[in-house]
C-alpha cells in the first residue's frame, strides 16, 4: 500500500471512530434533553467518570469487559446522585448545577494523585491490542467494536423513546404539570432518564480512553459538552439519527479545514484560522436556527415550535 493511500485509510479510520464516539456521547444527551427536556450542560462529567473508572480498574488488573461495565454503572450512579437534588430546580438553575458539577469534578481529577493529576494516566491495556495486529488493523477492528456498541446503545434508547415509558418522558418535556395531573412520578422518571443518559456517556468515555491510549483532565473540558450540544442541535434535537448526521457534518468541517488550521492561509496565522473555524460553525448554527430551528432531521412538534 502506498504511503498516500495508507495515510488516507488511517485518516478515515480516525475520522469515523471520533465521529462514532461523539454519536454515542450525544445519544445520551439527546435522551436527557431531546426526549425529557433536561438541560444538562455538564454532560462531559459522565464522560470523564466512565473513562477514569474503566482505566483505573484496568490498571489494577480488572478485565477490560468488567472495567468498562463498571464505568457505565458508576456514571449512571453519579447521574442519580446529581439528579435527585438538581432536578427539583428550574431549567436555568439545572444548567448551572450541571456545568458546576462538571467543573468541580475536573478540578478534583486534576489535583488528586490516584488519577495521575494533570499528567493523567497512560500505558494501560486497551481492547483487542493483544491480538498482535498492526496499529492500522487495530484501528479498524476497534472502529467495528465502537460501531457495534453505539448501535446497541442507539437501539436501546430508541426502544425507550418509543415505549410507553418514553411517551411519559415526552409528556414531561412538553408540560410536566399535565404529567403530574395524570398521576406520574415525574421526579422518578427524570432521574431514570438522567441516569440512563449518564450511563451511555460513561460508555463513550471508556471507549474514548481506550482509543486515545492516555487520558488527562484536558480531555474533559467544558467545550466537549458544548460540542455535543452543537452536534445535537445541528442534526435535530430529539432525533438519534440527527446525532449521526450532526457528528459527520461537525467532524467533516473540522477535518476539511484541519490542514489550513495548522499552517494558515496567506496573511491569516494558523491560530487565528483555527478560531475562525469555530466562527464558521457558529454562523452555520445561527443560519440553521433562523430557517430550520428544529435541526436538519428534527421535527417542529418535538420542540413545540408550532404553538
Amino acid at each position: 500500500m502506498s504511503g498516500l493511500l495508507a495515510g488516507l485509510v488511517a485518516y478515515l479510520a480516525s475520522f469515523l471512530t471520533n465521529a462514532t464516539l461523539y454519536v454515542l456521547f450525544v445519544v445520551g444527551l439527546n435522551l436527557q434533553y431531546g426526549t425529557t427536556g433536561l438541560v444538562n450542560f455538564g454532560h462531559v462529567a459522565f464522560l470523564a467518570i466512565g473513562a477514569y473508572t474503566a482505566v483505573l480498574l484496568g490498571v489494577h488488573g480488572v478485565p477490560i469487559l468488567f472495567a468498562t461495565a463498571a464505568g457505565v454503572a458508576v456514571s449512571a450512579v453519579f447521574g442519580v446522585l446529581l439528579a435527585f437534588p438538581a432536578l427539583r430546580l428550574r431549567d436555568d438553575y439545572l444548567a448551572i448545577v450541571t456545568i458546576g458539577f462538571a467543573e468541580v469534578l475536573r478540578t478534583v481529577v486534576n489535583n488528586v494523585q490516584f488519577t495521575g493529576g494533570p499528567q493523567g494516566i497512560y500505558g494501560y491495556a486497551v481492547p483487542l491490542r493483544d491480538l498482535g495486529l498492526g496499529y492500522q488493523a487495530w484501528q479498524w477492528l476497534f472502529l467495528a467494536l465502537v460501531v457495534a456498541l453505539t448501535a446497541l446503545a442507539f437501539a436501546l434508547t430508541e426502544y425507550v423513546v418509543r415505549s410507553p415509558y418514553g411517551r411519559v418522558l415526552k409528556a414531561i418535556r412538553e408540560d410536566q404539570e399535565v404529567a403530574v395531573a395524570l398521576g406520574k412520578n415525574i421526579v422518578g422518571y427524570k432521574v431514570a432518564s438522567f441516569a440512563l443518559g449518564a450511563g451511555v456517556a460513561g460508555l463513550a468515555g471508556a471507549l474514548l480512553a481506550y482509543y486515545y491510549g492516555a487520558i488527562n483532565p484536558h480531555n474533559f473540558e467544558a467545550i466537549v459538552t458544548f460540542e455535543a450540544w452543537i452536534i445535537m442541535v445541528l442534526g435535530g434535537t430529539g432525533r438519534n439519527w440527527g446525532a449521526v448526521l450532526g457528528a459527520l457534518i461537525y467532524f467533516g468541517l473540522y477535518s476539511a479545514t484541519a490542514r489550513y488550521a495548522m499552517s494558515g492561509v496567506g496573511a491569516i496565522a494558523a491560530d487565528r484560522l483555527a478560531a475562525l473555524r469555530i466562527v464558521a460553525i457558529g454562523v452555520l448554527l445561527v443560519v440553521l436556527m433562523i430557517y430550520r430551528p428544529q435541526g436538519i432531521l428534527g421535527r417542529k412538534e418535538d420542540l413545540g415550535l408550532e404553538r
